[in-house]
């Protein structure tokens, strides 16, 4: 029995010191020696700031020396305590004062934990709390970054919009406003025409009555396009009438406005449809006068209208084909090819003639190779 706590006390997991009243070592354990380095007669007569550096010794004698005389007992003071080869190692001390019946101080025992453990985790908690500051730091200022970003988009976004509304009302208001002027002038020449007229000035009226016509396709898609993003979309008024007479009418019109071009038909109708007549008309002037425009001069455009599952309307004509990066946005508005002066427009047609399609439950489709640009519309027999 005597053995095993000379064992205990020697081997313990932790390092004993004992020390007389004057702070002088007259015992050490084995385990205390090997984590020094020293020999157990090479600790007897030091004391233990002997083992501290300069600021553990200052540290000591001004805060844990002190509280030890006062009540007797300290409690896991951290200290890095110095080996013998001059290297360091973290420790924990508690200290016990032991005293006379008198009170006077007898000895002090001293137990010391080797910390280097702890004290790794402390560092590496300290270095993890200090990364997570950093990150939290660097999430925050990024959350109002995005904050400030996301405010100034939602607040141009506005703007935008405000913007846009405004230019649509303004184009509504604008196509509503040329009506009157354009059909007062359209009547003038009508008059001015029933009188006697040279040949100049007939054809200065017959210049003049294609301009109007003109003008009047372009007042027309513009308020087709205010209306549709205004909120009131593609009106249509459904009926059976034959078509044949309004798609004969378009083209007559448009020949003669280009009478040195070349539009061949060819009108297969023969199953009744139900459709707006002055809607598909419109929609068949916007891709004939497209086609006329861009189609190379001298070659003929092609017209072919068929009723077989469904209605087919198909224009076509050569010219350039369309590039990949046009053809994705055709039938956007305000969406014009690469045109001459004399060609420029709204860029509107091909974008009121789709919204057309799409209000009678069809589509319009576009091929176009160096040989042939051809745009189709396919829509049901009956609404």
């Amino acid at each position: 029995m005597e053995e095993d706590l000379q064992d205990l006390y020697e081997n313990a997991p932790c390092g004993y010191l004992s020390l007389r009243a004057d702070g002088r070592i007259v015992k050490a354990n084995q385990t205390f020696c090997r984590w020094t380095g020293y020999a157990p007669a090479e600790l007897i007569g030091k004391r233990l700031h002997d083992f501290l550096n300069i600021a553990g010794r200052i540290f000591y004698e001004t805060h844990f020396a002190p509280l030890l005389r006062m009540q007797g007992f300290f409690n896991e003071v951290a200290l890095d305590l110095v080996r013998k080869d001059g290297g360091t190692f973290p420790a924990l001390i508690n200290a016990t004062e032991r005293t006379d019946a008198e009170g006077k101080p007898q000895f002090i025992r001293l137990t010391v934990f080797n910390a280097t453990d702890r004290r790794r985790y402390e560092r590496e908690l300290l270095k993890a709390r200090d990364e997570l500051k950093t990150l939290a730091a660097t999430l925050e200022k990024r959350v109002a970054e995005a904050a400030a970003k996301q405010l100034r988009s939602d607040s141009a976004l506005s703007t935008q919009r405000e913007d846009a509304e405004l230019r649509e009302q303004f184009i509504a208001v604008l196509g509503h406003d040329l009506r009157n002027p354009l059909a007062s002038i359209s009547s003038g020449l009508h008059l001015i025409q029933r009188s006697k007229l040279d040949e100049q000035a007939e054809e200065i009226i017959i210049l003049m009555q294609k301009s109007i016509v003109r003008m009047a396709g372009l007042v027309t898609n513009l308020l087709d396009f205010a209306r549709g993003r205004l909120g009131g979309g593609i009106t249509l008024t459904l009926s059976a009438l034959p078509l044949e007479p309004v798609l004969r009418q378009v083209v007559d019109e448009l020949q003669s406005i280009h009478p040195d071009r070349i539009i061949k038909t060819d009108f297969a109708l023969t199953k009744p449809i139900t459709a707006d007549p002055m809607r598909i008309g419109q929609l068949f002037s916007n891709l004939l006068g497209n086609a006329l425009t861009y189609g190379t001069e001298g070659k003929p455009v092609t017209v072919i209208a068929k009723t077989e599952e469904q209605f087919e309307l198909a224009v076509c004509n050569a010219g350039t084909p369309i590039e990949a990066a046009a053809m994705e946005r055709l039938f956007q508005p305000f969406s014009r090819g690469e045109v001459r002066p004399s060609q420029e427009g709204l860029g509107l047609g091909l974008y009121i003639a789709s919204e057309i399609a799409k209000a009678h439950g069809g589509t319009i489709d576009v091929t176009s190779t160096p040989e042939l640009t051809c745009f189709t519309l396919r829509m049901p027999l009956q609404r």
